[in-house]
């Protein structure tokens, strides 16, 4: 039988402080013989955050920027920010976003915690594609999945279909700058093609007469 072993906070925030969003099983291999109960009196004590079940995070993080999005990407794997807040991020909405909204292969899901509201669109595994791993521009080390800005429109006219007419693309009110300037019509094409949906290339077409 596997003795239970006695483990220090410090010694502990000192080794997973650093990952921001850890788990049971990152914390067995770290230590075979941790008393599990140890997270719970931590976490009646304020000193770890559970973001979901199994995993587990530091209040001082709350501060940190990136860190909804970085835990974004860890709670629910596989998975990549993506839909409104990828828009956002990237400036084509010019709405602020309150819900860290990511696209996985998994079923849909949501999570509240203290980092935020996480909110995770199903589809199908093949549709997992056209995401970077960007560095964090807060914390050395952390890289986060995020949709391109083509990925991005794509997903959310994927998954929002009744965004049909020129009436609905325009209260979108997507940049009109960056539809036009920045937006890579190549690259939209080729991940349009992925995914093979005659409706949303009608769609596309559609929002491309509104903003092109």
């Amino acid at each position: 039988m596997e003795t239970k072993k006695s483990v220090s906070f410090l010694s502990f925030r000192d080794f997973f402080f650093p990952l921001c969003c850890f788990s049971i099983h990152q914390i067995r291999i770290w230590n075979k013989g941790f008393d599990r109960n140890n997270l719970w009196r931590w976490e009646r004590q304020r000193k770890i955050i559970k973001l979901r079940q199994g995993f587990y995070t530091f209040p001082a993080h709350k501060k940190n920027g990136d860190a909804p999005f970085y835990a974004a990407n860890k709670i629910y794997a596989p998975s990549y920010i993506s839909l409104e807040t990828a828009l956002s991020y990237f400036g084509i909405i010019p709405e602020a976003v309150v819900l860290v909204t990511s696209v996985t292969a998994r079923k849909t899901k949501k999570f509240q915690n203290d980092l935020g509201d996480f909110v995770y669109r199903s589809v199908k595994a093949e549709l997992m594609f056209g995401y970077t791993s960007e560095p964090s521009t807060i914390t050395m080390g952390w890289n986060i999945l995020i949709a391109t800005p083509e990925k991005a429109i794509l997903d959310f006219l994927y998954l929002n279909p009744h965004y049909r007419s020129k009436a609905d693309m325009q209260d979108l009110r997507f940049d009109v700058d960056f539809m036009q300037e920045e937006l890579d019509l190549d690259r939209l094409e080729t991940y349009l093609n992925r995914f093979g949906s005659d409706s949303l290339r009608r769609r596309v077409a559609t929002l491309k007469e509104v903003y092109q």
